[in-house]
């Protein structure tokens, strides 16, 4: 069995710790829902400030071109290639995720006429599926959308499917997808592939060009650190972008955005992604955060991250086994991401108990713990107190003691 001393050795001996530092959270605080939002970082303060004070206030609009106000979501875009395997101007950061699926799907679409099927999890996440419809619905052609389990989809890709639609990580379960494999299969079949990659990205290595990944997208909010509704990313192949045409003709999009001609003539490149004005403010706060992920090493954060949910998944065995735990976690580090979802029938009360005592997790309807292990400022030693909290609550039946009844609310993804 180990101790706590063996938790407090393991934080002294990681490479990553100095960062915990780079982020505003209490030093008691327990903080595993970076799955959800990613906590906040120092110096968002003093950048947000300085754009607001010095960029907005004295030079004004000015801005747009003397602070590159213009070039942001590009330069934010090549920072965010970086994490996810991808080169410059293969990716730009805009809109929403939801926004953005909107655009890939409809542009690959377009690209296959032939064809009439997107393909996707039936467990994907919700919203992805509602976005994959609304897609549908605009097409002024029969297209459908086939809905299947993990263990069908390769069974089912064939020549009438013309997007393979997944994410890379399972929200629900942490179960992480074969990227490159399912990629493959799917341009065996001539299909093009989307990638939603918001609960990868930030927290691990991942590998588009090299998975030759036609389209992705994903959120700034969580591993990212950008902050609530921070703005999200896509990117789209360098041998694609010239065969691109996004539904969404905003004029940041426009080859010249200035010249106010009542003619859309879509921009080279990713640019051509864009719609409507940047949101400067919140795309600096998320500038930070993707920062701080270059400066660590991802090889150290996947490295970390597989050892933090390792962990936490045998304590959770050890030490709370009587108590009707079940981990849907794959137990293979390959096969997980970065969180661990644990099943129980009073899911929702032991939630709200461990926050009641310092442990900030979140709760799935129908009784889905999950627990998010964000590399950088997630703590050895958080895993074996976040145990021991869960262990206190179940022995001492405290979970059955809560207040209030609010499961049908939830964090966002």
């Amino acid at each position: 069995m180990l101790n706590r001393k063996f938790f407090e050795e393991r934080d002294q001996a990681d490479p990553l710790s100095c960062f915990r530092a780079e982020f505003s959270l209490p030093d008691e605080l327990i903080y595993l829902d970076g799955n959800s939002l990613g906590a906040l970082p120092s110096q968002v303060m003093n950048r947000v400030s300085r754009v607001i004070e010095r960029e907005w206030g004295h030079d004004l609009v000015r801005s747009w071109w003397d602070n590159r106000w213009m070039e942001l979501p590009a330069i934010l875009g090549d920072k965010i290639a970086q994490l996810i395997g991808a080169q410059p101007g293969e990716v730009i950061a805009c809109d929403s995720t939801s926004v953005n699926l909107f655009k890939v799907l409809s542009t690959a679409l377009s690209s296959s006429p032939d064809r009439h099927v997107i393909l996707s999890d039936r467990a994907n996440f919700p919203t992805d599926l509602y976005i994959a419809s609304g897609v549908i619905s605009t097409m002024g052609r029969d297209v459908e959308m086939r809905l299947v389990g993990s263990g069908e989809l390769e069974q089912q890709i064939d020549s009438s499917v013309a997007v393979l639609f997944l994410t890379h990580v399972d929200f629900r379960h942490g179960a992480r997808c074969d990227m490159g494999h399912m990629t493959r299969l799917a341009h065996d079949a001539g299909t093009l592939v989307v990638w939603d990659l918001s609960h990868s990205a930030g927290a691990m290595p991942v590998e588009l060009n090299a998975c030759e990944v036609d389209f992705a997208v994903g959120c700034g909010y969580k591993y990212l650190n950008g902050g609530p509704g921070a703005p999200a990313y896509v990117y789209v192949a360098q041998a694609l972008q010239a065969g691109v045409r996004t539904p969404l003709t905003g004029w940041m999009g426009h080859e010249a955005p200035f010249d106010f001609s009542t003619r859309y003539a879509h921009a080279a490149g990713i640019r051509q992604m864009l719609c409507g004005s940047p949101p400067i403010l919140s795309m600096a706060a998320l500038e930070v955060g993707v920062d701080l992920l270059l400066d660590a090493d991802l090889a150290e954060v996947r490295k970390k991250s597989i050892q933090l949910t390792s962990l936490f998944m045998q304590q959770v065995n050890e030490r709370c086994k009587e108590h009707g735990f079940t981990v849907l976690t794959p137990r293979e580090a390959n096969r997980r991401g970065s969180q661990v979802s644990l099943a129980h029938p009073h899911g929702f009360e032991i939630t709200e108990a461990m926050c009641h005592h310092g442990v900030v997790a979140d709760f799935r309807p129908p009784d889905l713990l999950r627990f998010g292990f964000a590399p950088l400022y997630t703590r050895y030693t958080d895993v074996w107190d976040a145990v021991e909290t869960l262990h206190q609550i179940m022995e001492e039946g405290t979970w059955d003691r809560r207040e209030g009844d609010n499961r049908g609310e939830g964090t966002a993804r």
